[in-house]
């Protein structure tokens, strides 16, 4: 955890804005989304093919088209959250319209019958893998430390005068410093010798968070597969992923003595954030149909490279009482007006997905087959996402950059998440259940951090017509940190998060 100690106080004068390595986790740690058949069984499709979601699991089960279909889906969520932030509960929601996986797959078979290759199929679709849509609020009583505190450090471990605290960190320490939330400290001779806070931290201040996102992360997936011998299925997918976060983010610390003589009554820091990010990968797969009833799946999901361009607006009113009264600051004011912007590149993490599926009665003719036990496990290496530039910023920004990819590796871990699914068929109805379990990315064992999925569906297909309905309920544990500092100078504060998130989903498909 040393390396935090880098990534929070050495906030270089050449950067607009400093990053976190929460946003290298937004792209790795989500459910799976897809269309409602997927959802249903939590997920497992890695082996079991024939569905459009395919194309962004395992691209090689769009191999078992022959024929052609269309396929839409559209849903909503809504987030019911739980916080506990020092003792204090709170809690919240937020709902919203959501969509799945959808789009079109193109199956022809080989004329020629001799042939090894059967059939081979394409696939054009979109995916909505994560929604940013959420509502962070909680608030409580804190004797221990203090968002400002985060000032202290990078004017510290920057070595800045008082004309860097002016004018250096205009979306950080230079709000804080200019509305003397943030005061300088002189020796016994009068000489400058750092910096102070002005919040009362030892008699307890108030806090309150409160954060509305906004966003999702997208892919599109051009996916083709082949069909060996109606026994081997290989495909890839090429993906763009499409990343939009917004965040609107109000932060109130005030004195909770209501002492009119301490020299701090309150401070409100406001941040607009916006982020889009496009990019490239790759996904790759195999499924094996054995002469029984079990299907046998490997994939592997590259890296996706995608470039990043923010925008970042922030402003901030202290009321230090009789000391300066109340003061206001914003980055536009000290910017001309315009927001702070910075380019970068995100290196996703990789996935390994093995997966394995019994059908039922497994026959060509699915009408004829009565259903499937499914189930995937699969890998993702959380600590490989890593930033580097794409601006020209010089040798400090490459500095930066590699100390921040290397507190990426110290507080996540690669992890496992498993799931299974089943469904049932009673032609020309069918019925579903799944669930899924997705381990913890942090590194730090006293964070406790897990998704649990439960679901279940049913589905109607007659005639070229298929119209699948799932619901699915994800228990969430995490943690959510108002601000960072560094461990050796004082132990992170958070809210424990738990609640749930509630799912419902509907695919309409069309054979061609």
């Amino acid at each position: 955890m040393k390396q935090y100690l880098l990534l929070t106080t050495l906030f270089l004068s050449s950067l607009a804005f400093a990053q976190t390595p929460e946003e290298g986790l937004r792209t790795a740690w989500f459910t799976q989304n897809g269309t409602a058949r997927n959802m249903a069984i939590g997920g497992a499709m890695g082996s079991l093919g024939g569905d459009i979601t395919s194309n962004h699991i395992n691209p090689a089960g769009i191999g078992l088209f022959k024929t052609s279909e269309l396929v839409f889906s559209l849903g909503a969520l809504k987030n019911n959250n739980e916080f506990n932030y020092r003792g204090t509960a709170n809690s919240n929601d937020k709902g919203i319209m959501k969509y799945g996986a959808m789009g079109i797959i193109i199956g022809m078979t080989n004329p020629y019958k001799n042939e090894a290759v059967k059939s081979s199929a394409f696939s054009l679709s979109v995916n909505q893998l994560a929604s940013y849509n959420n509502r962070i609020s909680y608030k409580g009583f804190n004797n221990y430390s203090s968002f400002s505190e985060q000032y202290l450090e990078e004017l510290k471990y920057d070595n800045a005068d008082t004309n860097a605290a002016l004018s250096n960190y205009i979306f950080g320490s230079t709000l804080g410093f200019r509305t003397y939330l943030i005061d300088t400290v002189n020796d016994a001779t009068g000489k400058f010798n750092g910096y102070k806070s002005l919040v009362p931290i030892s008699t307890g201040i108030n806090q309150d968070y409160n954060a509305l996102t906004k966003g999702g992360y997208h892919e599109i997936a051009l996916g083709f597969a082949t069909n060996v011998r109606n026994q081997w299925y290989f495909g890839g997918s090429l993906t763009i992923p499409l990343v939009s976060y917004q965040r609107e983010l109000d932060y109130t610390e005030s004195d909770a003595t209501n002492n009119p003589n301490n020299d701090f009554a309150y401070f409100n820091y406001k941040e607009s954030l916006k982020s889009f990010g496009v990019g490239i990968g790759l996904k790759l797969g195999a499924i094996y149909r054995t002469n029984t009833s079990w299907r046998l799946g490997f994939a592997i999901h590259t890296p996706q490279f995608i470039s990043f361009k923010d925008k970042i607006r922030s402003s901030m009113i202290t009321n230090t009482e009789n000391f300066k009264g109340v003061r206001t600051e914003s980055s536009d004011a000290l910017n001309d007006f315009n927001a702070g912007e910075r380019k970068y590149t995100v290196t996703t993490p990789y996935r390994v997905i093995a997966s394995a599926s019994y059908v039922f009665n497994e026959t060509e003719n699915t009408q004829k087959q009565r259903g499937f036990l499914s189930a995937d496990i699969e890998f993702v290496n959380y600590r490989g996402a890593r930033f580097s530039r794409t601006d020209e910023n010089g040798d400090a920004i490459t500095g930066y950059y590699k100390k921040l990819n290397n507190t990426v590796k110290d507080i996540y871990k690669g992890n496992v998440n498993f799931k299974i699914g089943g469904e049932l068929k009673f032609n020309p109805v069918a019925i579903r259940l799944g669930a899924a379990y997705y381990g913890s990315p942090y590194n730090d064992d006293n964070i406790n951090a897990s998704r649990m999925v439960v679901s279940g569906g049913v589905g109607y297909r007659n005639k070229g017509l298929f119209i699948d309905l799932t619901i699915s309920q994800t228990v969430i544990n995490d943690a959510q940190f108002p601000y960072r500092l560094s461990p050796e100078f004082k132990a992170n504060t958070y809210a424990t998060q738990t609640g749930d998130v509630r799912n419902v989903m509907l695919t309409v498909g069309f054979k061609l």
